[in-house]
């Protein structure tokens, strides 16, 4: 029987059944029964498989093709919050089904994390971003990282990383949207700008490139050297036109006190993360310097629109409003 169900038999205890109620369960946070109730439908599922393609789908006969990826996607979710040990197994069963998928991408970073295993978080944060580098978590991710990995190795600490897989571009066309079981799964992401995924695709080589030229540029952050860092996120901008490296060049702007570049930096970013947070702020920073009062109040509007409680919007939409 089902918590919280009645009755019994094939139907109750189909995996889609299971993972219905599985789903519940982590809902009121019950992760325990959770990752109870997905393992027992990925056991029938694989139990199903091993028989035979004509008993895939359970009793229902309906067959579900994605549904053990479905699975696999959300059974680390009970599994990371009741111990993160408990994905040893699963981390690498939705990737066989998927590879390159975001979720579990994402959830065996944090798995990782919380392991304090943070060389192969890194890897999976950055291999996320190859497939899509909007995910604003994976971004977060790989910033946690590289303090924690700066801290722990020094600044050869990229020398001690595993190798970080070049995604095709395949994936990441496939990848481009929310979910890879909506319509339209294939087509290009919506906010990519005209062209980026034509014929101008940049190469798995000058991605790479891309992301080291920029990795460098954050450590001339580092060490206050805002010119260098503008010149390194140039380069690299030029390999691979990323959100994040137009964000932390316009934060040399700003510190540089460019601001016309760095408002221009902001857009360019807009342009690929409409509702990137960064960019909403130190657009508002450098249309303050530039005097432009009403837009740069617009942008801090816009980003409390997605963070209400961003103490240092809040903040400066004050000091624009005494100016």
């Amino acid at each position: 029987r089902l918590p919280g169900r009645g009755g019994s038999g094939a139907m109750a205890e189909s995996p889609g059944a299971l993972r219905r109620a599985g789903n519940e369960e982590f809902r009121r946070g019950q992760y325990g029964p959770a990752a109870e109730l997905y393992s027992r439908a990925l056991a029938q599922l694989e139990a199903a498989a091993a028989a035979g393609p004509g008993r895939r789908g359970g009793a229902g006969g309906s067959a579900q093709p994605l549904l053990p990826a479905r699975l696999w996607r959300a059974e680390p979710r009970g599994a990371l919050a009741h111990g993160a040990p408990a994905l040893s197994r699963l981390r690498r069963s939705a990737l066989e089904l998927v590879p390159f998928g975001i979720k579990p991408l994402l959830r065996r970073a944090a798995a990782y994390e919380a392991l304090e295993r943070y060389s192969l978080a890194y890897v999976d944060y950055k291999t996320a971003l190859q497939v899509d580098c909007s995910v604003q978590a994976a971004h977060d991710g790989v910033n946690r990282m590289t303090k924690a990995l700066l801290e722990k190795n020094g600044i050869n600490w990229r020398q001690k990383l595993p190798p970080i897989p070049t995604v095709p571009i395949s994936a990441q066309m496939r990848w481009s949207i929310p979910s890879a079981e909506a319509p339209g799964a294939n087509a290009p992401p919506a906010t990519a700008p005209p062209g980026e995924r034509g014929g101008n695709v940049p190469t798995a080589a000058g991605m790479e490139r891309a992301r080291m030229l920029k990795e460098e540029g954050n450590e001339f952050v580092k060490k206050g050297n805002h010119k260098k860092a503008v010149e390194k996120y140039s380069e690299s901008l030029k390999l691979n036109k990323e959100c994040a490296t137009y964000t932390n060049r316009a934060l040399c702007y700003l510190t540089l006190k460019q601001y016309k570049e760095a408002a221009q930096d902001c857009t360019e970013a807009l342009k690929l993360e409409p509702k990137n947070v960064k960019a909403l702020y130190r657009r508002a920073q450098a249309l303050k310097e530039l005097k432009d009062y009403k837009s740069s109040i617009a942008d801090i509007k816009s980003l409390l629109k997605t963070e209400p409680k961003n103490t240092a919007a809040l903040r400066l939409l004050q000091e624009l409003n005494r100016a």
